[in-house]
């Protein structure tokens, strides 16, 4: 590895609205990237061409993609998360578009993460079809599953979750009324691996597995077990595993470190109190606050549904917050990053489906008309997307060098890679910082140091150039 004194100033952040189309790099770098981009109700043809276009050039490792199976009919984007079968045709595509999808991602170096559901079917009681004509009611899936494959009676009202705190009621009661498989059947568990491994047949990397909570690890161990390329690195997990790091909590986010990697939700809700409240200083030991370790840690900014919660930054929040906090997220070295990539609507309507039925269009690009029903389009902000390429020349460096001479100011190096600055406040920062960077085309002197202003409420990154 030669590292020449030649830096690429990766982005300045200025506002939300001005947040810019990075044009990608013409190749691809070969290296194995790790942000994952969750392409949140992107139809399957639309998430092909941008792998081609930018997801793959830009330097993304992986894209998250709706579940697949066939669901209940709507087109609130929450029916995507009531399966009827395991057949390959959702309101995103059908299995032959999810084929053509994953072979355009994997030919730009880009890997594909399904979001998964082995924790339950639908809660509408029925008779009904679903999105591919598949008849079923809420305990009867003809072929698949009937009533004795559901957990039934677990002892409260409608037999539904009512203590989030209580074993028992998580793992046997429904959650919000939809149909809780039981996961301990030999015969329940068959068809989920028959599910996974077809997801696999068609070049599925990964799997976001939703709910885990809900299953028994073991049981979800169980299941995997029998998925090709589990606890190896041909195979991605990352389980939606809600809390578990509280008093009170009996289910533990810690139990599901054997089959994967594990949300940290209370991550997403740091970021926001710092940046808009309490401070950014606050965040430099963010990886000591007892979570789940970094090395098996999958965290965010925002999530789809934390979006719809208000329990974290969006494209919502105030004073350029939301592209401030993806910039730190990239920047600091405590997990595996996801970014939401999602459509304006959704924030404030909290049920409504994707625009132009799930067809992405980007704002800023000229393609959409109507802003107010557009995509965001969040991986390509020329914050994020330059600093996904600041995260991948980083990648085996520490954080050194913390400087914070006001609550709402920041730097830090990581290592001799990069270096990146944070200035939430809404004055200029004038500085001389040290940088950890040799000396080089940045005007970083032979002391490593470098003179610098940022605007209000904006940040600049800088990392070293591999060549």
């Amino acid at each position: 590895m030669n590292w020449h004194t030649l830096y690429s100033l990766v982005f300045a952040a200025v506002s939300l609205k001005s947040n810019g189309i990075i044009a990608p790099s013409s190749t691809h770098s070969g290296v194995e990237n790790a942000v994952i981009i969750q392409m949140f109700q992107w139809d399957w043809d639309s998430i092909g061409e941008e792998c081609t276009d930018l997801i793959g050039p830009a330097g993304y490792g992986f894209v998250q993609v709706n579940p697949p199976a066939e669901h209940i009919q709507g087109l609130d984007w929450w029916t995507d998360y009531q399966p009827v079968s395991y057949n390959i045709a959702s309101k995103h595509g059908n299995r032959t578009q999810f084929k053509w999808m994953v072979d355009k991602c994997h030919a730009t170096g880009v890997k594909v993460i399904t979001d998964t559901l082995f924790n339950h079917m639908s809660a509408v009681q029925g008779p009904s079809t679903g999105t591919a004509g598949s008849a079923f009611t809420k305990h009867d899936y003809p072929g698949l599953y009937s009533y004795d494959d559901f957990h039934h009676n677990c002892g409260t009202p409608n037999n539904i979750i009512i203590d989030f705190n209580n074993r028992y009621q998580l793992q046997n009661c429904e959650l919000l009324g939809l149909a809780d498989l039981d996961t301990r059947s030999d015969y329940v568990q068959a068809r989920l691996v028959e599910y996974a491994n077809d997801l696999r047949s068609l070049g599925a990397d990964g799997f976001r597995i939703d709910a885990a909570k809900h299953i028994p690890a073991n049981e979800l161990e169980a299941i995997l077990l029998q998925v090709p390329g589990f606890r190896s690195t041909s195979l991605y997990i990352t389980q939606e595993v809600f809390g578990g790091t509280q008093p009170g909590e009996e289910v533990r986010a810690t139990e599901y470190l054997g089959n994967g990697d594990v949300h940290v939700f209370e991550y997403a809700n740091e970021i926001k109190a710092a940046f808009i409240s309490g401070g950014i200083a606050s965040l430099k030991d963010l990886d000591s606050r007892g979570w789940i370790p970094s090395a098996s840690a999958n965290v965010f900014v925002v999530n789809h549904d934390g979006e719809r919660l208000d329990k974290s930054l969006t494209a919502h929040s105030p004073s350029n917050t939301y592209t401030l906090g993806l910039v730190f997220s990239l920047a600091y070295p405590y997990g595996r990053v996801s970014v939401l990539s999602s459509y304006d609507s959704g924030i404030e309507d909290h049920d409504v489906g994707p625009p132009d039925g799930g067809r992405a269009k980007c704002i800023g690009t000229g393609q959409d008309t109507d802003a107010n029903r557009g995509w965001l389009c969040q991986h390509r902000w020329t914050a994020v997307a330059g600093m996904t390429r600041f995260r991948n020349a980083v990648r085996s460096t520490q954080l050194e060098n913390w400087q914070s001479p006001q609550r709402d100011r920041i730097a830090f190096s990581r290592g001799n890679a990069g270096f990146v600055v944070i200035n939430n406040s809404d004055s200029p920062w004038n500085a001389t910082l040290i940088t950890g960077l040799p000396k080089g085309r940045v005007e970083v002197g032979a002391d490593g140091n470098v003179t610098i202003e940022i605007h209000g409420r904006s940040a600049i990154g800088i990392h070293v150039r591999e060549t």
